[in-house]
């Protein structure tokens, strides 16, 4: 049975593109293939930076044969319906079949068809999949019609068998496929043939080519921790940036360098962030943690061993932590004088064109963090201030150039300006959870600015209708939602949310409008907010309707959060019925009870004798035309057995109402059991 072997070969494909266009290309031919009747035993893909390779075994050598029998109109329907029908089979009303149905003759038509060469297939396929290749970003090249992401300079398309070598007669845009490539650009660049895919991948190896992109990373990691290791460095883990720099070379070289002394009085993460984004270099470690040495991934070898390429790269890299420390040094001045130039200047960033400037947006965030610090057992005026620096370094020259640092700078500059380690982590934690596997703050006041922060978000885009549709969620309100339940639940807290929104904090959020030229006092406003305190906010119903409606939208995020937990949805939503459910933690600890209960013998009984009951008084209903469930009356008891049975409720209950008080939800359905 033949395998094929499909190469194609360009200028270098972006790093972030190929990991998707490997699946792809392996997608749309197998697909078609199959379509087209051709099955296959195994299909493997590859990209390097030049190259999307595929190799298929186990094809047949034809399609098979296939017969199509297709019911047609009536024998006395008319003459344009049976036109129809003929051109939608190709066939002439001489090949049609008259044949007996139950209302009268019908026109059959029967379709066969021979199998076809694989080989034809194959060209058919593969030059449709070329032609509409689903790249993120493409343009044409030169004077051809071809969209690729880059120019594709040659094509090898191979099917071979036991007893011969097949080219593909195939050509797209005027490159024609052969049976030829080349391998590394600079080792070995000229031309290779190749006669299968065993000896498309040997050869590959041989010319200095490392085709899966695994392998690739492997090498790297390998070499990078031998290097590190013989001068008792230890590289920092990057995996992002690993499958980055193996879509960049064919064939990794991994170097070794240092850092100038003069810039190792950065913070770690600015010179981990300028490595990575800049010059994507890993960091390096020494015994002391601190780090000052780095990793570099070349594309070739040569016979200086990298010294030049070294030399070259510290060059560049000296220059870019330049302009790195000029940033520090700059901002380490404004944050010692307070911040205050940065807070200023955050009135003149709009967050949103309708919900203000980072500066109202933070007043608001200040405003209700004191309300859930409060809640929460903490000093809500530290909370107040924490929030009102947390987002200071927005507006600083390394947060502008790098925006991955917001909030890790902040942190920094809190304490050049003096503030204490637990305010100053504010900065850095406020912005967590950003991601499932992120750690989530536990200190009361990076909580209650976090969730402030979180809050305030989803309560500003839901007052403008901003809200998440089907698979579009431009603001991230989903994020925000997951951080919030994460905040509550991995911290155990207990906040019902129904009470955070009578809170003044949350009321300004809520406020938000059309931004106009009464926008200017919204701010003021706002600033006073954390000097009210207690009595009725004057919150109606109609008022809470918004906050309801954040309110369902954090139950649709639990409800996918519990069940990835494994609990099923039936019991989360008879948890989400009952009153309270506003206190997510609550929620959990009765979903998980019930679950729990329902899985014992005692709750399995319980359940089916609910469902017999409930049977049997909705037959009786539907018979007797009269509504029975209806609350029971003790005083409509006539016989024994009814008198027993409400006796029986009635000392079930008096042990179930303190343990449900106490939330002792595994004694409360023990005694209803």
């Amino acid at each position: 049975m033949p395998d094929l072997l499909i190469e194609l070969l360009s200028e270098e494909i972006p790093a972030r593109m190929q990991a998707t266009a490997a699946e792809d290309l392996k997608r749309l031919v197998t697909q078609g293939l199959a379509e087209a009747g051709l099955s296959h035993h195994e299909a493997t893909s590859h990209v390097t930076p030049r190259r999307l390779i595929l190799t298929v075994s186990g094809l047949p050598e034809t399609s098979p044969a296939t017969r199509e029998e297709r019911k047609g109109p009536s024998v006395n329907a008319p003459e344009k319906a049976l036109d129809g029908f003929l051109r939608s089979t190709g066939l002439y009303k001489e090949d049609l079949e008259a044949r007996d149905g139950r209302k009268g003759q019908v026109w059959f038509a029967v379709i066969e068809r021979e199998g076809r060469p694989a080989s034809q297939i194959v060209a058919e396929v593969l030059d449709a999949v070329i032609r509409d290749f689903p790249w993120p970003k493409s343009m044409r090249w030169g004077s051809g019609s071809l969209r690729w992401v880059r120019p594709l300079h040659s094509i090898i398309c191979l099917l071979r068998d036991a007893n011969e070598i097949q080219v593909i007669d195939l050509e797209v845009d005027g490159i024609r496929a052969g049976d030829r490539t080349v391998g590394h650009r600079f080792m070995a660049p000229g031309p290779i043939s190749v006669t299968s895919a065993a000896d498309y991948l040997a050869k590959m190896n041989e010319a200095k080519v490392v085709l899966s992109a695994k392998e690739r990373e492997e090498i790297i990691m390998r070499e990078a921790t031998r290097l590190a290791d013989e001068r008792g460095f230890a590289v920092v883990e990057d995996k992002g940036l690993l499958a980055e720099v193996a879509g960049l070379v064919e064939w990794p070289v991994v170097l070794l360098g240092e850092i100038g002394e003069e810039f190792l009085d950065l913070p770690p993460e600015v010179l981990q962030t300028s490595m990575r984004v800049h010059q994507k270099f890993f960091s390096a470690r020494d015994s002391s943690g601190r780090i000052t040495h780095f990793i570099a991934v070349a594309a070739r070898e040569t016979a200086d061993k990298g010294a030049t390429i070294m030399a070259g790269n510290q060059k560049v890299l000296r220059a870019r932590l330049s302009d790195a420390k000029f940033f520090w040094e700059n901002d380490l001045r404004v944050a010692r004088d307070g911040m205050k130039a940065w807070t200023d200047m955050l009135g003149k960033v709009t967050f949103h064109n309708r919900l203000g400037s980072q500066a109202e947006r933070i007043d608001r965030i200040s405003a209700l963090a004191g309300e859930i610090a409060s809640a929460l057992g903490a000093d809500p005026d530290r909370a107040i201030s924490a929030a009102l620096i947390a987002k200071a370094d927005l507006s600083s020259e390394m947060v502008y150039e790098f925006a991955e640092l917001q909030g890790i700078m902040g942190e920094h500059y809190a304490r050049a300006a003096g503030c204490s380690d637990e305010v100053a982590r504010v900065a850095r934690e406020h912005y967590q959870p950003l991601g499932p596997s992120d750690d989530v703050p536990n200190g009361h006041l990076s909580i209650a600015v976090a969730l402030a922060d979180k809050i305030d978000t989803l309560a500003g885009f839901w007052a403008i209708d901003e809200k998440p549709t089907g698979s579009k969620d431009p603001f991230a309100l989903r994020r925000a939602a997951l951080g919030v339940i994460r905040l509550i639940l991995e911290n155990d807290l207990r906040l019902s949310f129904v009470e955070i929104a009578t809170k003044p904090g949350l009321r300004a959020a809520l406020a938000v409008e059309e931004h106009d030229s009464g926008a200017a006092g919204r701010s003021e406003e706002a600033r006073a907010l954390h000097d009210k305190t207690g009595g009725d906010p004057g919150i109606g119903d109609g008022d809470l309707a918004l906050p309801r409606g954040i309110l369902e939208f954090l139950h649709d995020r639990m409800k996918v959060f519990l069940r990835g937990r494994g609990l099923r949805h039936d019991v989360i939503d008879a948890c989400l019925a009952m009153p309270g459910a506003d206190d997510l933690t609550l929620l959990v600890k009765r979903s998980t009870a019930l679950s729990a209960f329902l899985d014992t013998e005692d709750g399995e009984n319980l359940t089916q004798g609910f469902k017999r009951a409930h049977n049997i008084l909705k037959q009786a209903e539907e018979k007797d035309g009269v509504e029975y469930a209806r609350d029971p009356d003790p005083e409509l008891a006539e016989t024994g057995e009814e008198r027993s049975l409400f006796d029986a409720l009635e000392g079930a209950e008096a042990a179930i109402r303190p343990a449900m008080r106490a939330e002792d939800f595994e004694s409360a359905m023990s005694a209803i059991a």
